[in-house]
C-alpha cells in the first residue's frame, strides 16, 4: 500500500494497513538533535509531504522567522524572536489603529501562480507520498494586524472594521487556495490555533457567528476540488469539534491531553481523524520513553480503530526527548501489529 492510499483509507475509514506516520520537527529541534532526527526520519519514513515548488518572492518579508532579532512577514506584521529556532511575538501591531485599515494591503504577489507551480504536479506524480500545501491562517493572522488584546475585544463589541478585516484576509486566503486547490495535491492544511489550556480562547457562539463560515467556504471548494482538509489547532477545543465535522475537515490536529482523550473518542471517534498527536507539554519532554508509549495506547484505545481514524503524527519540538519521540512511533508499530494482517 503506498502512503497516498494510506492516508486516504485511513481519513476515509476504509481500512489502511496501518496508521499513516508523520513527524513535525521545530528548527530547534534539528539543532540541537540532528542526528536523533534523522534517525527517526530514517526507521519511520513519514506518509505525508509537501511539493516542491518555487515560492514567490514577497515585497514585505524579511529576515529568518526562526532566527534571534526581527522577522516581518508577508503582511508587514513585525516580529520579535528572542529565541532561536521558534517564531517570535508581534509587539507593534500595524493596526492598533483601525485608521490605518483603509490602506493595509493583503500581499497578493505571493498568491501563486503557475509558473511558481510548475513542479509541482510532477512532483505529485512521481512520489507516492499523500501531498499536501499549506493554507495561510485566518484567526492568528488577524490577531498579527490588529493585536491580540485588541481583537478580543473587537470580539465582544463587533465594530465593522473587524468583520472588513476578516473579510480582506479570507478573501486573501481564499486566493491562495485557489490557485493550490488546481494542482495535483492531495489536500491542504490550515493552521489557527483557538484553545487555551481549558478552555476555547472565545466563546463557541462567536466562534460560530465569526470565523465558522469563512472556514466551511475553504473547507466546501477544496472538497469540490476532490482533495481533503486538514486543520491544526494547539489547546483544547473540544466545544468545536462537532462544527468542524460539520463543515466537513477531514482531520483534526489537536492538543488531545488538554481535553479528556476518552471523551473525544466516545462522541467523535469514527466521525473525524485524529491527526496525532502526542502531550508535547509533559509527555515528549519525560526523561522516561515508557511515558510516551503509554500515551501512544491511551490514544490507540480512545480513537483508533483498524478500519482508520488515526494518524501517526508527533511534534519533536524544544523540549522533546529524542527518546520519547522515537518510543512514540515504536509503539504504533506495536499497535498495527495488534490489528493483525489486514
Amino acid at each position: 500500500m503506498t502512503s497516498r492510499e494510506r492516508v486516504r483509507r485511513c481519513i476515509r475509514f476504509e481500512t489502511p494497513d496501518r496508521p499513516p506516520r508523520q513527524l513535525w520537527t521545530l528548527p530547534i529541534a534539528v539543532q540541537k538533535h540532528p542526528e536523533a532526527v534523522r534517525r527517526i526520519q530514517e526507521r519511520f519514513p513519514a506518509d505525508i509531504g509537501g511539493p516542491a515548488w518555487d515560492p514567490p518572492v514577497s515585497l514585505r518579508r524579511k529576515g529568518d522567522q526562526y532566527a534571534i532579532g526581527t522577522y516581518i512577514d508577508d503582511w508587514g506584521c513585525e516580529f520579535e524572536n528572542i529565541q532561536a529556532g521558534v517564531i517570535g511575538e508581534v509587539k507593534r501591531p500595524q493596526l492598533a489603529d483601525w485608521s490605518r485599515l483603509k490602506d493595509l494591503e493583503a500581499p497578493w504577489e505571493v498568491v501563486p501562480k503557475p509558473e511558481h507551480l510548475a513542479r509541482v504536479n510532477p512532483c505529485c506524480a512521481e512520489s507516492d507520498l499523500f501531498t499536501m500545501a499549506a493554507l495561510p491562517t485566518l484567526f492568528e493572522q488577524m490577531q498579527f494586524l490588529r493585536g491580540t488584546q485588541n481583537l478580543f475585544i473587537d470580539l465582544l463589541e463587533r465594530p465593522r472594521e473587524l468583520f472588513a478585516l476578516r473579510d480582506k484576509v479570507h478573501e486573501y486566503n481564499l486566493a491562495v487556495a485557489k490557485a493550490w486547490l488546481a494542482t495535483d495535491i492531495d489536500g491542504v492544511s490550515m493552521n489557527d490555533d483557538w484553545g487555551t489550556q481549558s478552555a476555547l480562547l472565545i466563546p463557541p457562539e462567536i466562534w460560530r457567528g465569526i470565523f465558522r463560515p469563512g472556514y466551511a467556504e475553504l473547507v466546501q471548494l477544496t472538497k469540490a476540488a476532490g482533495k481533503a482538509f486538514f486543520l491544526h489547532s494547539d489547546g483544547h477545543i473540544l466545544e468545536i469539534y462537532e462544527d468542524l465535522i460539520e463543515i466537513g475537515v477531514d482531520a483534526v490536529n489537536s492538543q488531545l491531553f488538554c481535553m479528556d482523550i476518552e471523551a473525544v473518542g466516545r462522541r467523535f471517534k469514527g466521525a473525524i481523524t485524529f491527526w496525532g498527536e502526542i502531550d508535547r507539554q509533559h509527555v515528549l519532554p519525560s526523561p522516561d520513553p515508557q511515558v510516551a508509549r503509554e500515551a501512544v495506547r491511551r490514544v490507540a484505545k480512545a480513537l483508533h480503530d483498524r478500519s482508520g481514524g488515526v494518524i501517526a503524527q508527533c511534534e519533536f519540538g524544544a523540549g522533546a526527548n529524542p527518546a520519547c519521540v522515537e518510543a512514540v512511533f515504536e509503539e504504533w508499530v506495536a499497535v498495527a501489529a495488534d490489528d493483525g494482517p489486514q
